[in-house]
């Protein structure tokens, strides 16, 4: 078996099964609880809050636990209702978990201003200027994109929010464990984090919230992280996410490195063998992540072909798999929806080979020549 789809999830790494293993069994206390049991839980949850922080560059007090990106960005949000500046800035390549929640914010007044993206999917600094009103109350662009990989100018765009007084939101999903991640440096007052995208387990995720930053929860109960994310914590996925954090860190210059290769290997084997290749790519971008289009093949066929082959790929964002529809994100940056149905993300892993890339290209090549689609 081949997997390539690293940007829909991660498989969990040794060291984070282990400890969360170790806490299912050893730590099963209510971290709330005053006794021993609870404080040994409640111990496992403070150095993964450590973890975390340390990896990201900032202070444990300023991480919350949260059950995944998708929530991360729900809490942030949904501040919205609270605000009375009511307008909102994102960009056209966001995650339907910001996206589709600004939809549903509509009803409350919400007004949202979509910024367009170029040919490479960045977004310019100047519009993002031209677009902000007295009743802004919030901007959120995302570090880097989950189908092209292509990275934003954060530090250009939080620092346009700083200079208006407005906050400044990041989904920062995609980055951790693939590129240096410093918050502080990035200018952001806010940013998601979801660790089954490093290695982690799923249903666990982070909000970095900077400590001069205000929000209120919409989960109502026990009080739990600060007051903002009511309900007994998940200590065990905790436990994990506090690992793959620090093993994000960690391990980051090799792994980084390995993904540039990878990628870079890919690309230059296949667009001998493909005629009219073409990538979608960015002078910024997240390394081992190859967003492709072959006019000669649809992308569906060409992942159906390659899943009987043992290999994994992708055609966008994993969260939308089920609903053949062209993708919002290559539509953004220019692509016909033609072309949207023919183009293939390709996204390398730690455990990925150079044996593994060469099989790989041979398989694409030869379903593209030959639509063999069958294996």
């Amino acid at each position: 078996m081949y997997y390539f789809d690293h940007c829909a999830t991660t498989p969990l790494h040794k060291k984070v099964i282990e400890v969360m293993q170790r806490a299912e069994s050893d730590y099963f206390g209510n971290p709330s609880s005053t006794h021993k049991w609870g404080q040994k839980s409640r111990s496992i949850i403070e150095t993964a809050r450590s973890q975390m922080a340390d990896s990201i560059g900032c202070s444990p007090y300023e991480i919350i636990f949260t059950g995944g990106g998708t929530e991360s960005n729900n809490l942030v949000l949904y501040n919205l209702i609270h605000n009375p500046k009511t307008h909102v800035i994102t960009s056209a390549i966001e995650h339907p978990a910001i996206l589709n929640v600004l939809d549903r914010l509509k009803k409350f007044g919400i007004e949202t201003t979509i910024l367009k993206v170029d040919k490479t999917g960045i977004i310019n600094p100047d519009h993002l200027k031209e677009t902000i009103r007295k009743n802004t109350g919030l901007i959120s662009i995302m570090y880097a994109n989950n189908e092209t990989g292509v990275i934003q100018p954060l530090l250009k765009l939080s620092s346009i929010a700083r200079d208006h007084g407005i906050p400044f939101h990041s989904d920062g999903v995609q980055a951790i464990g693939k590129i240096p991640v410093d918050v502080y440096k990035t200018g952001v007052s806010m940013m998601s984090f979801s660790a089954h995208k490093f290695y982690g387990p799923k249903g666990v995720g982070a909000l970095f919230i900077k400590e001069d930053t205000q929000l209120k929860s919409f989960i109502i109960g026990g009080g739990q992280e600060r007051n903002l994310r009511a309900g007994t914590e998940n200590v065990p996925g905790i436990a994990g996410i506090g690992m793959a954090a620090e093993l994000a860190k960690t391990e980051l210059n090799k792994t980084e490195t390995h993904l540039k290769n990878l990628e870079q290997m890919f690309k230059s084997s296949i667009i001998k063998r493909i005629e009219n290749l073409m990538f979608n790519t960015a002078s910024e971008q997240l390394p081992g992540v190859v967003s492709m289009t072959i006019p000669s093949t649809d992308s569906g066929k060409l992942i159906i072909g390659l899943s009987r082959r043992g290999m994994a790929v992708s055609s966008g964002s994993a969260c939308s798999s089920g609903t053949v529809k062209p993708s919002h994100v290559l539509n953004a940056i220019g692509l016909s929806n033609e072309m949207n149905m023919k183009t293939l993300r390709i996204s390398f892993g730690k455990g990925n080979s150079e044996n593994d890339v060469k099989d790989l290209v041979k398989a694409i090549s030869t379903i593209v020549k030959g639509n063999h689609f069958n294996g």
